[in-house]
C-alpha cells in the first residue's frame, strides 16, 4: 500500500507519495516531479464514465503510477486531508476534492438530484466521484477538516463546505427560516442540508493564505 504524507513550507503544502511496488492514481495534471522506478500510464475510462464528463467538471482521466520510489504531487496554499475508505462503505466527494488514492480504491462517479443540481446552480445533471473499496484517499481541501457523525440527524450549513459524505445521508438545498419572510430578511441564501445516518467531513474555514488569494481573484479563483 502506497505512504502518503504531506509536507509543507512556507505556507505551501504539497503530498509526498512513497511506492514500493504499489501503485497510486492521482487526479488529472497533479504530478510534480516523481523519483525512482515508476511508470506512468493512464487508464481508459467505461464508456459511461466518459458519457458522464461531458456534463461535469470532474476529471474521468486519472493517470496511475506504480513501481518504487516517490512521487511529489502540486503545491497549494488550501491543504490536503487523509481519508480511509473501508470496505462495505462508499464515500460521496464533493466537486475537485480527489487528489489521490491508493490503487485498491475504486472510483466511480454519482448524480445528486436534478432538483438539488439545479438550487446549487449546476444545472440539472451533477456529478461527484465516489469512492469504494479499501485504502487511502488523500483529499484537496481548503483548511482543517473535522468529521462530524450523524444518526439519523440533520446537519445545516451556510454552503458548499461538506468535502465528502457517506452515501446513507442525502444532500438537499433549502431555505434555513421557517417563513419565505424570515428568509428575505435574514441575509442567508439556499443552504446545504444533510440528512440521514453517517460521515461527513466539514471543513469550515479556510487557511488565510488561500482566503486572502481567493478573494483576490474573485470568481477567477473558483
Amino acid at each position: 500500500m502506497a505512504t502518503f504524507e504531506v509536507q509543507h513550507t512556507e505556507g505551501m503544502r504539497w503530498v509526498k507519495v512513497e511506492l514500493t511496488g504499489d501503485d497510486v492514481r492521482t487526479e488529472r495534471g497533479a504530478l510534480n516531479h516523481m523519483q525512482g522506478s515508476i511508470a506512468m500510464d493512464v487508464p481508459l475510462p467505461s464508456l459511461r464514465a466518459m458519457w458522464v464528463s461531458l456534463f461535469s467538471d470532474e476529471s474521468v482521466l486519472r493517470p496511475r503510477y506504480h513501481g518504487t520510489g516517490t512521487v511529489i504531487l502540486d503545491s497549494s496554499l488550501g491543504s490536503y486531508h487523509r481519508l480511509e475508505v473501508r470496505r462495505g462503505e462508499k464515500w460521496i466527494l464533493d466537486r475537485r476534492c480527489f487528489w489521490a488514492s491508493d490503487g485498491e480504491v475504486e472510483l466511480a462517479v454519482r448524480r445528486e438530484s436534478w432538483l438539488t443540481a439545479w438550487y446549487a446552480g449546476e444545472g440539472f445533471i451533477w456529478y461527484k466521484t465516489v469512492l469504494a473499496g479499501d485504502g487511502q484517499v488523500m483529499l484537496s481541501v481548503d483548511g482543517p477538516v473535522r468529521e462530524v457523525h450523524l444518526a439519523d440527524d440533520r446537519l445545516v450549513v451556510d454552503g458548499p463546505q461538506v468535502v465528502a459524505r457517506t452515501t446513507g445521508i442525502r444532500l438537499s438545498l433549502r431555505r434555513p427560516t421557517t417563513s419565505l419572510l424570515s428568509f428575505w430578511l435574514s441575509g442567508q441564501q439556499r443552504s446545504h442540508v444533510y440528512e440521514g445516518t453517517g460521515r461527513l467531513l466539514l471543513c469550515p474555514t479556510p487557511f488565510w493564505r488561500l482566503r486572502m488569494q481567493q478573494e483576490r481573484l474573485g470568481p477567477a479563483a473558483e
